[in-house]
């Protein structure tokens, strides 16, 4: 899932460097000394077809994993049943109590002056309906200045539909997430949202929505850009157009759940951990096959090939399923609150949430989810400001990427992350979040159309592979990456 976060200071550990085989930091090349490692682990990343099958077992034969649902604890025993098959130790289900949200029947029409039905799909969070739904006159707004222009006479008891032009995820996911809670203010009943994405396919998009707790709490739901521009070119006829909206969404008590980890034990410092993964859960609708079965079963792909080829690190790698992440953050935050005074073991934190198409490098070190560069999407420019030590951290990243050519995820930059290792990164860890291109990665996330046919077999080898290489690098290498925790 990629949501609209904060944007933080720079997040990173103190550096502390140790000597490797008597040789003086100085005189130690990254690029020298594991390039035939990574050669290695490149080679057998793309030539191996495990971590596709397991994609294809969870997403064919589990689905789709909302948090709360039978299936995604179905998901999380087989995951660690998984781990324990690959040659991880401390396999482990860190209990966490998750939200559950229910969608249950849901529908949306067109009634007047023409009769259509909607595409549409209830966010994530929404209250419903009254059992017999709500018929409302709609106003369509681009922007939440055009909303406040209407002012409360002109949305007092009505369907506030934000018909944003598509400008990247991060600058537009905001109609979304904040937009039901600021028409509430003006007295909306009900709120669409054109959905967040690039591809007008009839194919609307879900996703989280996050209420204010001072404004009621109405309805809202997703709808396909068509149906956007449609209810927009209606209203501008200058007639009443009526909208028939029905949800059954509602919330239940919280459920047990929980976040999958194993460990592939270090040699030297088998107390340090640099942590890779992504989010178990998904929503409901597709099979999560990108968002993010991808990410993390190709996490585990590539900690299974270092193990495969008897590659030992220094430190201990952690591959963690974080639970919960699409609708509350839930695992994430388990897991910082599991480490407690042992957060300096934490050495770095790796996540890759953004599908599994093209990788082309990463970004370091921003806390928080990563928004302000999306994980999964282009190299979005940031210029955070960096202390010496943070820099000399990013040059050695660089050199990293150096080994990671032959797979094109060379690009290292400064500022990136995720949802699931925000709350490390707040505290102080380091964070990468792995980019892609994301060339259709935002045509899909979210949708009926998340399925396993739109992850190639090629490209998620080539994430597994770039993940070895981070991964096993970071684990081994003489220093750490250097930083400070977040003062926000």
């Amino acid at each position: 899932m990629i949501r609209l976060a904060r944007l933080l200071p720079i997040v990173f550990l103190s550096a502390v460097p140790f000597c490797l085989q008597g040789r003086a930091q100085s005189d130690f090349s990254i690029v020298e000394h594991y390039k035939p490692a990574a050669d290695k682990l490149i080679e057998a990343s793309l030539a191996d077809g495990e971590g596709y099958a397991n994609l294809a077992y969870l997403c064919d034969h589990i689905g789709k994993r909302i948090s709360g649902s039978e299936s995604l604890e179905r998901a999380i025993a087989w995951s660690a049943e998984l781990m324990k098959r690959e040659g991880l130790t401390n396999v482990t289900v860190q209990p966490v109590m998750v939200p559950k949200w229910v969608r249950g029947k849901e529908s949306g029409a067109i009634v007047a002056p023409v009769e259509k039905p909607l595409h549409m799909l209830g966010l994530g969070m929404s209250v419903g309906t009254p059992p017999a739904g709500i018929t409302a006159e709609v106003v369509v707004v681009s922007t939440f200045d055009d909303l406040k222009k209407l002012g409360k006479k002109g949305v007092k008891g009505k369907i506030v539909v934000f018909n944003a032009p598509y400008e990247g995820y991060g600058q537009t996911v905001m109609y979304r997430t904040a937009g039901p809670s600021e028409a509430a203010a003006l007295g909306a009943v009900g709120v669409l949202v054109r959905s967040i994405t690039p591809l007008a396919m009839q194919t609307p998009h879900t996703g989280t929505l996050v209420y204010d707790e001072k404004q009621p709490k109405i309805p809202a739901a997703a709808v396909s850009i068509e149906d956007a521009l449609m209810l927009e070119r209606l209203c501008a006829e200058g007639k009443p157009v009526k909208v028939h909206l029905a949800m059954e969404a509602h919330m239940e008590a919280e459920a047990k759940s929980g976040n999958v980890m194993g460990d592939l034990a270090g040699s030297e410092h088998p107390e340090e951990m640099v942590v890779v993964g992504g989010h178990i859960d998904s929503w409901d609708v597709g099979q999560g096959a990108q968002d993010d079965g991808s990410g993390i079963m190709a996490s585990l792909a590539a900690v299974a090939e270092i193990k495969k080829l008897g590659m030992v690190p220094k430190r201990t790698i952690r591959v963690v399923f974080w639970v919960n992440e699409e609708n509350g953050d839930a695992g994430g935050r388990a897991y910082r609150a599991m480490m407690g005074d042992k957060l300096s073991t934490q050495v770095a934190a790796i996540e890759m949430d953004g599908g599994a198409e093209q990788p082309v490098g990463y970004g370091y070190g921003s806390a928080g989810g990563g928004r302000r560069a999306i994980p999964g999407g282009p190299m979005t420019p940031i210029s955070p400001t960096l202390a010496p030590a943070e820099q000399h951290s990013l040059e050695l990243l660089q050199q990293i990427g150096t080994l990671l050519k032959p797979v094109g995820a060379e690009t290292i930059t400064a500022g990136g992350g995720g949802s699931d290792i925000e709350p490390l990164m707040q505290a102080g860890v380091p964070g990468l979040g792995e980019r892609t291109t994301a060339a259709h990665y935002f045509d899909w996330h979210h949708t009926e159309a998340d399925t396993l046919d739109k992850v190639n077999p090629e490209e998620f080898r080539t994430n597994v592979a770039s993940l070895a290489v981070m991964t096993w690098v970071l684990a081994d290498m003489p220093e750490k990456l250097a930083g400070h925790p977040s003062t926000e």
